[in-house]
């Protein structure tokens, strides 16, 4: 396939994840619909805490056609409480284990930054996406994990834990800190073995607005490391607070947002809504003549 030089912003050097023995295709884009099994995130919280719910949104995401199902048990919002080890497990297995059970063939990731729970889930339903926020920072045996089970691994930028991480965040130039950032982490991911992997900026975490924005305007500059970029733009405060909104108003923001991060060269949207990310998609790819 030839592409055209305006094209590779749109379409990244590495397009396929293996998982599970699975290439799954990114040379075009695809969303990531989120299933929060938590009491307290910030835009959906409690709304996935019973079976039917759970499955209801998982379907959901699968019919709307959402490539991966990303499950998070722990809230990550700014100023969240961490919980223990023993909580995030008897949150996150039984969903996990039911949304395998029920569709086995979607393709699963687990918010977590805990290299134990990641052992456990993986004993539970064999391969999945690690999303990690931390960038393996929280946990520094989950580098290690990562290797030797070789699964496939989102790598985040935040410069600390919830409770704090929104303290007057100060950067001298925020896109140069977070690709060095970036770029070190990646260097030990490689340096282990690990061939899969997904680089996020971590919009909202460690992040003023502006920060937020300006990483948003150089999204492009990701391209340096040749691999699928994930942007986490749904719904966030740095859209509904700028708007003077509360988070279930600010859909149409995200869909500016995510077709910014689309036209920046992003590869997976994360999002609350599905449907409308893809519709996103499917019209920025007739801008860039190309589409899924």
């Amino acid at each position: 396939m030839l592409f055209t030089q305006n094209d590779k912003s749109f379409y990244r050097s590495k397009s396929t994840i293996n998982l599970n023995g699975q290439l799954i295709d990114l040379s075009s884009p695809v969303v990531m619909g989120i299933l929060n099994a938590t009491p307290d995130s910030f835009y959906d919280g409690g709304a996935y805490t019973t079976d039917a719910a759970i499955l209801k949104r998982a379907e959901q995401i699968i019919d709307e056609g959402g490539q991966f199902i990303d499950i998070g048990a722990m809230s990550t919002r700014p100023g969240a409480v961490e919980i223990s080890l023993e909580e995030e497990l008897e949150r996150l297995v039984p969903v996990v284990s039911r949304i395998r059970k029920e569709f086995p063939d979607a393709s699963l990731s687990v918010d977590t930054y805990r290299s134990e729970i990641v052992r456990v889930v993986y004993n539970e339903i064999g391969d999945f996406v690690v999303n990690d926020i931390s960038g393996g920072t929280f946990d520094l045996g989950m580098f290690e994990t990562i290797a030797g089970l070789k699964l496939p691994y989102i790598l985040m930028h935040t410069p600390g834990k919830s409770a704090t991480m929104q303290n007057n965040p100060v950067y001298e130039d925020v896109v140069k800190e977070v690709i060095l950032f970036l770029s070190v982490q990646v260097q030990k991911l490689k340096q282990l073995g690990v061939c899969d992997i997904l680089i996020d900026p971590g919009f909202g975490f460690g992040k003023s607005a502006a920060h937020n924005f300006e990483l948003l305007n150089r999204l492009d500059a990701l391209r340096i490391f040749e691999l699928p970029v994930l942007a986490g733009l749904s719904r966030k405060a740095m859209i509904w607070k700028e708007l003077n909104q509360t988070p279930s108003e600010s859909l149409n923001g995200t869909t500016v947002l995510n077709t910014l991060a689309l036209m920046g060269g992003c590869d997976i949207l994360r999002v609350h809504d599905v449907k409308e990310a893809l519709e996103t998609i499917k019209l920025v790819g007739k801008i860039k003549n190309r589409t899924k």
